[in-house]
């Protein structure tokens, strides 16, 4: 799909930078530049289409919408839900308060905030540029799955006491869903792919970066015995490592593609990239603020322990 820009980059790292392709600097330019272009073409593309359709799911009725659910049905819904609705850290408080005050179930309201940051319009773009779409279906497959399960054992533990009280006490304004126009949800998607690039461009160009300087110089021989999937431990430690990280999937995908380049499991890669962007640290801190520290533990587990399993299926299956 891409070769075009693929050969004019690489026309671009020999001729005006004078670089060899078989260099490890060479190897390496090319690999910034072409993620970079590629990514930003597949991202505006993406992020405007999935937009008009998040047009349609506001707040206040991606709420209605899960109250009328119960059961796993409930939670698989949630998981739905949290596709096309990705919340970034910063709006994890205000929507979990939300979503306790309309009486959804504990279960299906962490359903929704497993799968949400895992799973988004924006990583599923740099999956599909980057595995192609056999790797990106079943990344957003499994993605469901975890929040689905973390959801259902979540709400058989009964864990609502470890809610801050305050937060049953509070009634949250609610506006009425806008019905919006279809020169609306143009400049609404239009406005979602600018605000989302000036959100995500430092993380990206962080991540592509890092992912350059793995594919160039990182020694495939170390990488591949100590995290190739043929290693038990591999699953383990990437999402042990990455739970004290804080970057969102964009920043993490071209670290994963460069890695699993170098010979790392494709599942301990993806582990780990879902790791940080379901359990980053800066999250659990801003749930503190209403939830106690028993089910942060109890949700970090769940979710964790979700990851490895899925991890070593990868490696198992791919």
């Amino acid at each position: 799909m891409f070769h075009w820009l693929y050969n004019l980059v690489e026309l671009l790292v020999e001729k005006v930078f004078g670089l060899s392709m078989e260099s490890n600097v060479g190897s390496s330019v090319h690999f910034f530049f072409y993620d970079t272009i590629k990514i930003l073409i597949l991202l505006g593309i993406m992020i405007f289409l999935i937009s008009y359709v998040r047009s349609y799911f506001p707040p206040e009725r991606t709420k209605k919408i899960l109250g009328n659910f119960k059961g796993i049905g409930g939670n698989f819904m949630a998981s739905l839900l949290g596709i096309v609705t990705p919340f970034c850290s910063c709006s994890s408080v205000p929507l979990f308060i939300g979503f306790v005050e309309a009486g959804i179930p504990l279960g299906v309201t962490f359903s929704f905030l497993i799968t949400s940051p895992i799973v988004n319009e924006a990583a599923f773009t740099i999956l599909l540029a980057a595995f192609g779409l056999k790797i990106s279906l079943i990344y957003v497959v499994t993605g469901v799955v975890v929040g689905v399960i973390g959801g259902i054992i979540i709400n058989s533990l009964h864990m609502e006491s470890y809610v801050e009280e305050y937060v049953y006490q509070l009634k949250m304004k609610e506006k009425p869903p806008e019905e919006l126009t279809r020169e609306d949800r143009i400049n609404f998607s239009i406005q979602n792919v600018s605000d989302i690039f000036k959100r995500i461009w430092l993380f990206l160009i962080i991540g592509i970066g890092i992912g350059a300087l793995i594919h160039g110089w990182a020694p495939e021989h170390i990488l591949s015995k100590y995290a190739g999937p043929d290693n038990p431990f591999a699953v383990f430690v990437a999402v042990i490592s990455g739970i004290p990280l804080y970057s969102n999937a964009l920043g993490t995908i071209p670290i994963a593609e460069a890695l699993i380049k170098k010979g790392v499991g494709i599942g301990t890669a993806l582990s780990f990239m879902m790791a940080v962007t379901a359990l980053s640290a800066p999250e659990m801190i801003l749930l503190r603020k209403v939830i106690k520290p028993r089910l942060i533990a109890t949700f970090v587990a769940i979710t964790g322990t979700s990851i490895i399993i899925v991890g070593y299926l990868f490696n198992i299956i791919l």
